[in-house]
């Protein structure tokens, strides 16, 4: 993820379109899916109608939240954007009592309380601040969050025909996502990938297809690592481990990007990491809670 991150974010600075690099995302993705069903290296899945239907809507979640994430990145540094996402057990936390009528402990509010400060704090002191990347971050923890809490909901099926396995939901989300990116992504951005454009835009274009192709096998690994810790933990514990790994992506991308920031911005995004450490602490003291 952290390799994904730095790459993907060198990829939209040089080509800003979202919405291209969304469709690529998972156009790539879906490549890797047909090839391991080809090769039987897991069975592919046999659909119903039914289920097809409940699944539409996670992948224009997934397609949507991956769009924002990228409009993101490309408006503001990339430790910014995933300190935004850090507030990610706050959205679960809700959508987990709203949809899977998980109610939260009030030791388990209180512990993001410091989430939520912290991404505040690290906003107003942020140098590249903008409201179009902070909202694009807001409004993708809320589709991943809704879409991890509903693919919980189909990954643990009542009736075992209803029931899917975490590789096989994540690689059918993953290409009807595909599929709803391309008509979104000629409407709002038309064909970018053309050479005639390619070659106008003076890039080094080896050197820019051998870091988005890095970047689309990175996000698509970790997207799978994702869905296979889903399927084994509560969604607000997943989210929370989610926001661990952003520690390793903020430090490697102020240190890679020598992206300035303030003591007072570094305070934030640590209240902000703290309070995942708390949630986790919390959950370990006591683990049948959400």
């Amino acid at each position: 993820m952290n390799e994904s991150a730095l790459q993907w974010s060198q990829v939209l600075q040089a080509l800003p379109f979202p919405y291209t690099m969304t469709a690529f995302q998972l156009g790539f993705g879906s490549l890797v899916i047909f090839f391991m069903w080809a090769a039987r290296l897991h069975p592919a899945p046999k659909l119903s109608a039914a289920q097809l239907a409940r699944i539409a809507p996670l992948a224009a979640g997934h397609m949507l939240g991956t769009v924002f994430t990228n409009m993101s990145l490309g408006k503001v540094a990339v430790s910014f954007t995933h300190t935004v996402k850090a507030s990610e057990p706050f959205f679960t936390v809700l959508l987990s009592a709203f949809f899977l009528g998980e109610t939260p402990s009030l030791l388990v509010l209180g512990s993001l309380v410091p989430i939520v400060g912290g991404v505040a704090l690290a906003s107003l002191t942020e140098v590249s601040f903008n409201w179009v990347g902070f909202w694009s971050a807001m409004a993708s923890n809320l589709l991943n969050q809704t879409r991890n809490v509903l693919s919980k909901r189909l990954l643990g099926g009542q009736q075992e025909e209803e029931s899917m396995d975490d590789i096989n939901l994540f690689s059918v989300i993953t290409v009807l996502s595909f599929l709803m990116s391309c008509p979104l992504m000629l409407l709002a951005e038309g064909v970018k990938f053309s050479p005639a454009y390619l070659q106008s835009t003076g890039l080094n274009l080896p050197e820019l297809c051998v870091r988005a192709a890095l970047a689309g096998l990175c996000f698509h690994g970790y997207q799978k690592i994702s869905y296979m810790i889903l399927a084994r933990v509560s969604p607000v514990t997943h989210s929370v481990a989610n926001c661990v790994k952003r520690v390793v992506v903020i430090v490697s991308s102020v240190l890679f990007f020598r992206t300035p920031i303030s003591a007072v911005n570094a305070l934030g995004t640590g209240a902000a990491l703290g309070g995942v450490y708390l949630y986790s602490r919390l959950k370990k003291s006591k683990p049948k809670s959400i």
